[in-house]
């Protein structure tokens, strides 16, 4: 990357660094955190200014190991910040069995001081987890979505790919901290220094928190049928009380028989079938990442019955519910 120095003589020189806290959580997603550092990184570079610092905290403060496998030296143990530093958890796998007592009880007490706190991938876990989200717009990677509204109610949960709400910061992963910290430069410094920033990245497409982080339905499955979306995204939203292949049909104004030509055609399975594996894969995703019992994970998923949600969840990945269970924590954001 060639980068030019001070092509943004516009920035004014305030003389104060903001400075941003990452707090890397183990097996944190390493593209999420440096995504957002190297946007502080170039800003620095293009505005010819020290506009952000930075610092790499964690518990027990030594060293901590991202989801890739590289380790990273802390800067510090979990400490007691600056009133106006930016803290931000990063999440990755496992997010649950990261989110200790001990960082939850720091959380609580920094937040208590008014500083602006943000969530990385599935770190808004940890932040719901301690209360800091109660109240508020949040967002999350979409393989934690089904989970994380199981647990946290008081949470407006969105799709957005990053969520500003007050003094709460939340994306959904991967990419998303580009967009979240250029709105955040784009705030503190102006539009052309996000822009610049932008360009440096090679990021021609700069998303806001309107835009949502997983594709649309016809650009996931490979296949651009109206109708055929139109269904999926009704089945997608009817996970706890499914709907019967008729009424799906009928919604979108064909016969049950057009409906089954239509799924075998472009996706080799019946609509019932393509609805039973969205079913048992949130049913995974809620086995993997909560505590619900496998009774309460059945009905969230449409089964009424333990023992058919059991046999279905066999057939479909060779191990039942309960072993399911005991393998809890390999799932989650790669």
């Amino acid at each position: 990357m060639s980068e030019q120095r001070q092509v943004v003589a516009s920035v004014p020189n305030s003389g104060h660094s903001r400075r941003f806290v990452f707090v890397l959580l183990d097996r944190f997603t390493l593209l999420s955190f440096a995504s957002a550092l190297e946007c502080l990184r170039i800003a620095n570079r293009m505005s010819g200014q020290e506009l952000y610092s930075w610092a790499m905290i964690g518990e027990g403060g030594e060293e901590v190991t991202c989801s890739a496998g590289a380790t990273f030296k802390l800067d510090a143990d979990l400490e007691i910040l600056q009133r106006d530093d930016t803290v931000l958890l990063c999440g990755g796998i496992d997010v649950q069995t990261a989110t200790t007592k001990k960082l939850l009880s720091w959380l609580r007490r920094e937040a208590r001081r008014g500083m602006v706190m943000g969530g990385l991938c599935t770190a808004g876990y940890a932040l719901a987890k301690a209360g800091l989200l109660d109240g508020k717009r949040a967002t999350i990677h979409w393989e934690n979505a089904d989970s994380f509204l199981e647990e946290f109610g008081e949470v407006e949960l969105t799709k957005s790919v990053f969520v500003i709400d007050g003094n709460r910061i939340t994306t959904a992963g991967g990419t998303s901290s580009i967009d979240m910290m250029l709105k955040l430069i784009a705030n503190d410094c102006g539009e052309e220094l996000a822009n610049a920033v932008a360009d440096q990245l090679i990021y021609s497409s700069i998303r806001t928190d309107q835009d949502t982080q997983r594709l649309s339905v016809p650009t996931r499955i490979g296949v651009r049928h109206p109708k055929l979306s139109q269904v999926i995204h009704m089945m997608e939203q009817n996970i706890e009380e499914p709907i019967s292949p008729a009424l799906l049909a009928q919604d979108v104004g064909m016969s049950t028989r057009q409906l089954e030509r239509l799924f075998r055609r472009y996706l080799n399975r019946s609509p019932k079938r393509y609805y039973m594996e969205l079913r048992l894969q949130k049913a995974r995703n809620l086995l993997m990442q909560t505590d619900m019992s496998v009774i309460n994970v059945a009905l969230a998923c449409g089964f009424a019955s333990p023992s058919h949600f059991s046999k279905c969840y066999r057939a479909h990945y060779n191990t039942t519910p309960y072993r399911e269970r005991g393998t809890q924590g390999t799932g989650g954001p790669i």
